[in-house]
């Protein structure tokens, strides 16, 4: 992942990480409709990169803005109006996306490009917000921003914003991308989705109790692609679907293992290696741009 850097025309580079859900069980519903779930968030070492001007008339803009999406209705837009509202700031921004991470793909590379969004203005713009309160604008936007603000892999419960660090291993993995995009709120909506998993505990997980990702039977039924790709790569481990996305992956040993593997990914399929971190590259480039004293 690239760290921060400030090139002379005052843009400078953040990382913007994509996240695996080790498990993801849902465990009932509220109300108001939406639903209870536990699941273990692991950071990963690789994703997109958020590229950040200040301007200093108010103005935000996206520079290579996502086709068929109204800039108005860009999240990392949205992100970066929701701190000004917060924050009061006045000066504005451009904003560049390098984007590798599959958009539908279950990494969350929305919620992560809008976190860094957010963490990285608040530096620029000096706006001096702390993670909780940036964490809370964060969930105004999607549940699965507060956990790439706050910057460590973690168990999470409620609907995805209820955190608590967790200490994992730190393996390599092999994510497959099948190339389909799998929209959230058709696998919410599905009437075969199970909807009342057993509570789990942290220890009991962390022990090593058996775990499902309960859209993986919608996504392998409703999804050829992303069925075929589960058991090409579980002929290498344990496949599991990450999030309610169409990516898949498996842990293996060693950077040499996942690299051989990538270089078999069927054609039509992409392959990424990369490392499982507890702490995010995001907070490297933040502790970066802090000891420069900018």
């Amino acid at each position: 992942m690239t760290r921060v850097s400030t090139a002379g025309d005052a843009w400078s580079t953040w990382s913007a990480p994509a996240k695996l859900n080790l498990f993801l069980h849902i465990v009932g519903r509220r109300a108001d409709g939406y639903h209870l779930l536990q699941t273990a968030f692991q950071l990963l070492d690789w994703g997109d990169e958020i590229s950040l001007r200040v301007r200093s008339d108010g103005q935000i803009h996206r520079h290579d803005p996502l086709p068929g999406i109204p800039e108005a209705a860009d999240l990392v837009v949205r992100a970066a109006q929701a701190l000004r509202e917060a924050s009061g700031c006045r000066l504005g921004a451009d904003i560049g996306i390098l984007k590798r991470i599959p958009l539908g793909g279950g990494l969350g590379g929305g919620s992560s490009d809008a976190a860094t969004t957010l963490v990285g203005l608040n530096a620029l713009w000096g706006c001096g917000l702390d993670a909780e309160s940036l964490a809370r604008i964060g969930l105004g936007l999607g549940a699965d921003v507060p956990v790439f603000v706050r910057g460590h892999s973690a168990w999470a419960e409620g609907i995805g914003e209820a955190l608590t660090e967790l200490a994992l291993p730190e393996p390599w993995y092999v994510i497959v991308d099948p190339g389909a995009s799998v929209p959230t709120a058709e696998l919410f909506a599905a009437p075969e989705l199970t909807r009342a998993a057993p509570q789990l505990t942290i220890p009991r997980f962390l022990a090593g109790e058996s775990t499902v990702n309960a859209f993986e039977p919608v996504v392998r039924t409703r999804y050829p692609r992303v069925a075929s790709a589960l058991d090409w790569l579980g002929q290498h481990g344990q496949a599991r679907l990450s999030g309610s996305g169409g990516c898949i992956f498996t842990a293996v040993n060693s950077e040499e293992a996942a690299r051989r593997i990538v270089n078999e990914v069927p054609a039509g399929m992409r392959g990424i290696a990369a490392c499982g971190v507890n702490e995010s590259p995001l907070m490297t480039c933040l502790r970066d741009w802090q000891a420069k004293g900018q």
